[in-house]
């Protein structure tokens, strides 16, 4: 089992990434609250991972911190809740503010996430409230950007791309960070997807 990754974060590309330890190149799937917090490329960087196993493919998930990775193999435990789901959540809502949803019932803010219906939301929360809440949950640390200024069509274009991924239909998706853009001119494709991922659950 490959628990954790040390090398050098040689390619992003959300939601994937690309790490390099010692010449041996790993490809992971990563959520977007976990790619915030990733290094420029060329840094070292160290992730949490769990290993996916399936009978056609093996494929790894990245988590920046194992706190993530632990909400992550709850999520996937869920009846109805696969991988990409599980990374969709996680991407849309931090761990704190998603066990004090779970905790608290707050159905109108989970099905706010893109993929997650009434009874998805419903299901979460009856079979996660009791696991979630003996978690030492702590906020994310703060968020910063690192990457060079490209410019605003490509940045758009990636962050449009990024939320396709993660589920959102391409007109939504567009819709959403063309809003966010005139808050945020000069910003970075990850602030783009940040805010308006914020802004669809808020």
């Amino acid at each position: 089992m490959i628990g954790r990754l040390n090398g050098v974060l040689a390619l992003k590309r959300a939601p994937q990434i690309l790490i390099d330890c010692k010449g041996v190149g790993y490809e992971l799937d990563v959520s977007m609250s976990t790619y915030y917090q990733l290094p420029p490329e060329g840094e070292p960087v160290s992730v949490w991972t769990h290993l996916l196993i399936k009978e056609d493919q093996h494929s790894l998930i990245g988590f920046y911190t194992e706190q993530e990775r632990k909400m992550f193999r709850l999520l996937v435990k869920v009846n109805g809740v696969g991988p990409k789901m599980a990374l969709t959540i996680l991407s849309g809502i931090s761990e704190t503010d998603f066990a004090l949803c779970i905790q608290s019932g707050d159905v109108s803010t989970l099905v706010r996430l893109p993929g997650v219906g009434k009874k998805t939301a419903e299901r979460l929360i009856i079979e996660m409230r009791d696991k979630v809440e003996g978690m030492a949950l702590e906020s994310s640390p703060a968020i910063t950007s690192n990457n060079p200024v490209l410019s605003q069509n490509a940045t758009m274009s990636e962050a449009i791309e990024a939320l396709q991924s993660l589920g959102y239909k391409p007109a939504d998706a567009s819709k959403m960070i063309s809003k966010v853009a005139q808050a945020l001119p000069q910003g970075s494709a990850e602030g783009l997807i940040k805010l308006a991922l914020k802004n669809a659950i808020s």
